[in-house]
């Protein structure tokens, strides 16, 4: 079952899901924000991304630049700072089975699906 983790303030992530219906595949919605990703959750779908913690931060949130930017962090660290700060999550996130994408573009979820 493919997944897109979700924001629908954002207009990308919007992009994503309506590319989604139309693909016609099925889908679940899950508003990451709503209903924050655990720890492990979050390192399943960065391995699935094959990127370092860092690439998945929006590092121009208030959040990161008050409290992270600058800093020496670990992986760990990262992580542990996403999960507090479901925010800092770059989306859309689309996962299908083992492969995951960052929706930005959108049309990068055609890769994946």
């Amino acid at each position: 079952m493919i997944k897109i983790y979700h924001n629908p303030r954002c207009s990308k992530s919007r992009q994503g899901v309506a590319l989604l219906e139309a693909s016609n595949k099925e889908f679940e919605v899950v508003k990451y924000l709503d209903d924050p990703l655990t720890t492990e959750a979050l390192e399943i779908i960065i391995a699935k991304l094959d990127i370092k913690p860092i690439d998945l931060v929006r590092q121009n949130e208030a959040i990161w630049k008050t409290n992270y930017k600058g800093k020496s962090l670990t992986d760990k660290a990262i992580i542990e700072a996403m999960v507090k700060n479901p925010k800092l999550i770059e989306r859309p996130i689309v996962v299908n089975d083992k492969k995951a994408v960052i929706g930005r573009p959108a049309e990068a979820i055609n890769e994946i699906i």
